[in-house]
């Protein structure tokens, strides 16, 4: 009789440990994230403006988790490779990426099917809006001078910043809709980056260039361009002085090369949060800030929510412009 009360008992206990372990796997196994090492994808080549905003981020985040961070350039085909590498990956939280501008318009160009709707969202960390330069001996002093000139001569002023359909032309194309003038008004010139296009802007090749102005810092401060606005609702930290595009033209029309952290889709939420609040910290602490102020990149945050929301305007807003340009081979968003 002992025997068989002792039995029950054991089994009782038993029964009861075994329900309590399934009880906190799923809080053990979030808690102990990340137990090995992180890979980050970056879309483009090593030594670019988001491959470096991607390193800073990754050697902060090892101080954060505890765990190394592997960034890992997956470059081609305008940012398709190294997000369709990202997209198919694991969601599991060991294989991270920059998700950047490129995915709100490669669906709409018909290089891809990806669209942000394939990525668990994390955080917006970098936001570098349009800036609209000129050479420094331009006879145009502010936007306004500019665009009447523009509608005076239709076809004459040649502008650059990217290829064909990247975000530069597109920055432009939008604004000049949005100014109810047609974007066919200013040819554009594809060149292979802002680089390009700034040293043509120099050299008399093209009348203007649409790109951040980071990267038409070099030019800026050695005298040889002069930025007429930024297309953006707040100053640039760079250049405090360039005026706002809806302040100089009333036009409200905004955008900008983003770069933000994200992972596959249907990441785990414990693990989408345990990130997202590594990378607030991140964001608000003093090294991030610090590099991403001297190398002259524009700090905005947004968590993951929030981030998804900005992702789905950016993506109507390039699908539209494309369209009005004639740049889309896709009507689905």
């Amino acid at each position: 009789m002992m025997i068989c009360k002792i039995r029950s008992y054991l089994a009782l206990c038993l029964a009861s440990l075994t329900l309590l372990s399934v009880a906190v796997a799923p809080v053990a196994a979030a808690d102990v994230y990340p137990s090995r090492p992180i890979t980050l994808i970056v879309p483009y080549t090593a030594g670019g403006g988001t491959d470096a905003v991607a390193r800073i981020i990754g050697s902060l985040l090892e101080k954060e988790l505890g765990q190394p961070v592997n960034v890992v350039n997956r470059t081609g085909g305008n940012g398709v490779v190294g997000h369709a590498a990202l997209a198919s990956s694991p969601a599991d939280g060991y294989t991270l990426g920059m998700v950047t501008v490129d995915i709100t318009m490669l669906h709409w160009a018909g290089l891809s099917q990806l669209s942000p709707h394939d990525f668990t969202p994390i955080a917006l960390m970098n936001f570098d809006p349009a800036g609209l330069t000129v050479r420094a001996d331009s006879p145009y002093k502010t936007i306004d001078d500019l665009l009447k000139a523009i509608r005076a001569n239709p076809g004459k002023f040649k502008a650059s910043g990217s290829g064909q359909g990247g975000i530069w032309h597109l920055a432009l194309a939008g604004m000049m809709r949005d100014l109810k003038i047609d974007p066919a008004m200013t040819p554009w010139v594809p060149s292979n980056g802002a680089a390009q296009a700034m040293t043509d802007l120099v050299a008399g090749g093209i009348e203007f260039v649409t790109c951040s102005l980071p990267e038409a810092r070099s030019l800026i401060d050695a005298g040889k361009a002069r930025p007429l606005v930024i297309m953006h609702d707040k100053p640039s930290t760079l250049y405090p002085n360039v005026p706002l595009l809806k302040v100089a033209t009333g036009s409200a029309w905004s955008t900008g090369a983003w770069r933000g952290i994200g992972a596959p889709k249907n990441l785990p939420p414990e693990i989408q949060a345990k990130i997202g609040a590594a990378l607030k910290k991140i964001y608000n602490g003093r090294d991030y800030q610090g590099f991403m102020s001297n190398r002259g990149f524009g700090s905005t945050y947004a968590d993951a929510r929030s981030f998804e929301q900005f992702m789905a305007k950016s993506d109507s807003e390039m699908g539209a412009v494309m369209k009005a340009v004639g740049l889309a081979k896709s009507d689905k968003p």
